[in-house]
């Protein structure tokens, strides 16, 4: 099975669908992977990182799409990119399917099969592919980070010949998996933590 990824072409986005990591172990199962050029660049995987996983690196869209069995995105592909992807083809994304009936209808016309990483449960049996706790896992931390970088003080109690500082008071809005993230985070930093949820615990 040929796997590929495009690179990513929403504005912001610095994430890439395929790592080296993952392709050594994809490659392992059998499947053939490539990859778009300069697609790990904003993620910091670049070209050559690719080709020594035994990734082939593709400079065109449109070749890399061509051969393709599965294609993996972050980000939902673009009209311009639906146009590119062919009858049979698997498409494993982001899709967020009830607020794009339009992609939707496009991916049908064009009889290609979604995978929306939205839509997993997070139930035991689907934890590999749980894809939203990942991000959120990780969205919970920089929250904090963000936070202290913004914040006009130290986080923890701080003592010195000059005086004492007090703790920083973090609030974390929600127990998900981000807010407990946050709250590890927070209290890691030293930071006097309370949180809030609407579900009762």
């Amino acid at each position: 099975m040929k796997i590929v990824a495009p690179k990513e072409i929403f504005e912001g986005e610095n994430r890439v669908a395929l790592t080296p990591q993952s392709a050594t172990l994809l490659q392992k199962l059998g499947h053939e992977c490539s990859v778009q050029s300069n697609a790990g660049l904003a993620a910091r995987f670049s070209d050559q990182d690719f080709k020594d996983a035994g990734v082939k690196v593709v400079k065109s869209l449109a070749t890399l799409m061509k051969d393709a069995d599965v294609i993996i995105k972050v980000r939902a592909p673009t009209e311009a990119e639906v146009k590119k992807f062919s009858k049979g083809q698997v498409l494993i994304s982001f899709i967020w399917p009830a607020q794009s009936p339009n992609l939707i209808d496009s991916l049908k016309s064009k009889g290609v099969t979604c995978l929306a990483m939205d839509m997993v449960p997070r139930i035991s049996r689907a934890q590999k592919m749980d894809a939203l706790s990942s991000m959120a896992n990780i969205a919970g931390y920089r929250a904090v980070i963000e936070a202290c970088f913004h914040y006009d003080r130290a986080f923890p109690m701080m003592m010195s010949a000059a005086g004492t500082i007090n703790p920083a008071k973090t609030l974390i809005l929600g127990i998900g998996v981000a807010g407990l993230q946050a709250i590890a985070t927070a209290k890691r930093l030293g930071s006097v933590v309370s949180a809030y949820d609407v579900r009762i615990t």
